[in-house]
């Protein structure tokens, strides 16, 4: 009798647990389901930003997954990426397109129709996020501007990736892209973010690091970087440097980096008599205390304060 009742003991809370687990897939399906919804409504098109793995596929999201499996067409920066990145993953792309640089403006035009039409329409880069030294800006601002939908679906960033691990100061940084091919280019955009306090981030090819490195030297200083390489990879690698001494940067770097350069280290300071010459052409009828902080915005190294004191000291009015 113990046994009877054990054994139907046992009987009653399998038959609950495969209820509980029959309620809960069928709440999983209606959750995916409403997710579906959600993504693909019926009223209108709408234009997906989507984010793919920059290196380990485990880093593609549920919920990209759904996005590029839904969509009525997928707009990728190479289609043969695309569908290498289907195999392994087991995506199942409707129709996939070539969009990027080259074809984007001539492309856009067919693309703003199919979404006006109600279709759903995703756009991948080669990695990581597009948009982000990617093609697809116009596209987006074209959207915006007629009133179609973008969404993002969010998932691996390089220049995030790599500064979340660089031991860099992360906050504020500016991201460059991919760095001008020639000489004077390059400086010139090194200059304007010399004095900025930011760190800077950009992409770089293996065959220009060293060059590009030894011309930032003299215009942006001393200062720490790290080349961060393979990222979320199995070999991942994070090269600390000193500027000055990238020269010590092993050679046998293959492929595009990702390449940090702490904020600068020193900020240079507006010489006194180019600050009191500003000043003079500056004043008209403003107080020392207006001047001051208008001076601020024009100058190096030099407080509201400093500014202040600079002023009356040489003028004796004090407001």
């Amino acid at each position: 009798m113990q046994n009877d009742l054990s054994d139907r003991h046992s009987g009653s809370a399998s038959d609950h647990q495969a209820a509980e687990e029959g309620l809960q897939t069928s709440d999983m399906h209606e959750a995916a389901g409403n997710a579906l919804k959600n993504d693909f409504p019926q009223d209108k098109g709408r234009l997906f930003i989507v984010a793919t793995p920059i290196g380990n596929r485990d880093d593609f999201s549920p919920r990209a997954r759904r996005i590029l499996e839904g969509c009525d067409l997928v707009l990728a920066e190479d289609t043969r990426r695309l569908f290498a990145l289907a195999r392994e993953l087991g995506l199942r792309v409707r129709k996939a397109v070539s969009f990027h640089d080259h074809n984007e403006r001539q492309k856009e035009p067919e693309i703003l129709s199919l979404l006006k039409d109600g279709a759903s329409i995703a756009l991948v880069s080669d990695a990581g996020t597009p948009l982000v030294a990617d093609p697809g800006f116009r596209l987006v601002c074209a959207c915006r501007s007629q009133g179609i939908a973008v969404h993002p679906v969010p998932g691996p960033s390089a220049p995030v990736t790599a500064l979340s691990a660089a031991g860099i100061a992360p906050l504020p940084y500016t991201f460059l892209g991919f760095l001008p091919r020639d000489t004077g280019s390059r400086t010139h955009l090194f200059t304007s973010f010399a004095q900025v306090p930011t760190t800077l981030v950009f992409f770089e090819r293996k065959d220009r690091l060293a060059h590009v490195l030894k011309e930032a030297l003299p215009v942006l200083g001393p200062r720490s970087g790290v080349v961060c390489r393979e990222l979320t990879k199995i070999y991942e690698e994070f090269i600390p440097f000193r500027l000055e001494e990238a020269e010590k940067i092993p050679d046998t770097i293959l492929g595009e980096v990702t390449v940090i350069l702490g904020p600068p280290e020193t900020v240079s300071r507006t010489p006194e008599e180019e600050v009191l010459a500003l000043a003079k052409e500056q004043a008209g009828s403003m107080k020392p205390r207006e001047l001051s902080r208008t001076l601020q915005a024009l100058v190096s190294g030099w407080s509201t304060k400093e500014l202040y004191s600079l002023l009356t000291a040489h003028t004796g009015i004090k407001d």
